[in-house]
């Protein structure tokens, strides 16, 4: 039988002899526990908004993506690299792209833009039709080719699908030189038709981006088989981790192959930077609240003193007397922090089955604050807690153990 925890357990139930102890007691359980659930209902809120923006942005980017290593293109029919695509047993589906900067001028207005051009099974390989705002992907149709621009980028250039003019783009010959005489004559051009628009919800996508058949994309930049990607769907039950090794092994080191937090690298490490920062703030406010156990175990032993003097005289030592006071202290951080998780997690999961936090007026993307609970994020918080605990009631328990002894 542990006896110090026993004693510690009597101790934080039982009542004290004066009322005060008992209210610093559990103003110190109390601290901990509302802490401890700050902590979860935060980091699950910002869970819920990294998963929702990756979510937004996984349905353009592809699972992988095969880039070279150095320069900007490469040689998209490569036997080898078709080959190696076509046997690996993960890969369901691949697509090459090729995309650079160009102008695009549609009635009066014009404005710098991206042409992605993708190949015909771009829809298998990304989620294309689910982004769609309006109209149908459509990139070639008999004698009219079709660019599909991003909301933002219609936007700004005053068009949609209903509109019968076309879009005018132009993109800088890679070779010669520009006459000072005829400018115009430096540009290559090409006349595209609005199919659809899609609407990722992303700036960096929806105002800057135009999809278009791959061979429009090659003869505005002066390519004939070159692309700048081949992107990749994998089967619904590939392990993701081992098809990329498998790819990059094959490939050579050529090539670099990219799954979506490799091509978002920035985005992805910038969210757990801020996720980890705000974990650190609340961990600070949360401390504060766990120094409250110092002083409730000062009150505890002001209390006990004369328990912890018939032990003495009974034989118990240093040690003892102090993991009896340090229990106590453990019990309460221990106590709080389980209280807590139970109810960060709690709250938590109402919020994400019945959304009673709203988002406000506005135009967002969800009406209610997302979330997300991690497992890792709970084990994470109690061993904070633990931790901060542990510290706050080791210097009064100390304390007390070394006055009585000596």
């Amino acid at each position: 039988m542990n006896l110090p925890f026993q004693i510690a357990k009597r101790y934080l139930l039982a009542k004290k002899s004066h009322s005060a102890i008992n209210l610093i007691s559990l103003v110190s359980l109390a601290g901990v526990t509302i802490g401890t659930m700050a902590l979860v209902v935060v980091l699950s809120v910002f869970n819920g908004f990294s998963g929702l923006l990756e979510s937004l942005y996984n349905s353009f980017d592809p699972q992988l993506k095969i880039m070279p290593v150095s320069g900007k293109v490469f040689d998209g029919s490569d036997k080898n690299l078709i080959s190696v695509l076509a046997t690996t047993p993960g890969v369901a589906a691949f697509c090459a792209t090729l995309q650079g900067q160009v102008l695009i001028k549609y009635d009066e207005k014009t404005t710098p833009a991206i042409l992605k051009g993708v190949g015909s099974k771009y829809s298998e390989v990304t989620n294309i039709d689910s982004i769609l705002y309006e109209g149908s992907f459509v990139l070639t149709e008999g004698d009219y080719r079709y660019g599909i621009p991003g909301y933002g980028l219609a936007k700004t250039l005053g068009s949609g699908i209903k509109f019968v003019k076309p879009f005018e783009i132009f993109a800088p010959k890679r070779i010669g030189n520009i006459p000072l005489n005829d400018p115009t004559s430096g540009f290559n051009s090409e006349i595209l038709y609005p199919s659809a628009i899609f609407l990722v919800r992303q700036p960096e996508y929806d105002e800057n981006y135009m999809l278009a058949d791959i061979d429009i994309a090659r003869n505005l930049f002066g390519y004939t088989n070159e692309v700048t990607a081949i992107e990749i769907r994998l089967k619904a039950d590939a392990d993701e981790a081992k098809t990329k090794d498998e790819l990059q092994e094959k490939i050579g080191k050529s090539y670099v192959v990219k799954n979506r937090h490799e091509q978002k690298e920035s985005f992805y490490r910038m969210m757990q930077i801020e996720k980890w920062m705000t974990f650190l703030i609340l961990s600070f406010i949360l401390l504060i609240a766990i120094f409250n156990i110092i002083g409730s175990l000062s009150m505890l032993i002001i209390d006990k003193t004369a328990d912890a003097i018939t032990l003495k005289n009974m034989g118990a030592d240093r040690k003892f007397i102090r993991q009896i006071f340090l229990t106590e202290g453990w019990l309460i951080s221990g106590i709080g922090c389980l209280s807590g998780i139970a109810a960060g997690v709690i709250i938590s999961l109402i919020q994400k089955w019945f959304g009673f936090v709203k988002l406000g007026t506005g135009t967002f993307i969800v009406d209610a604050y997302p979330v997300h609970v991690q497992f890792s994020d709970l084990v994470y918080i109690f061993i904070t807690v633990a931790i901060m605990g542990f510290f706050a009631s080791w210097y009064p328990s100390a304390y007390i153990a070394r006055k009585l002894t000596e």
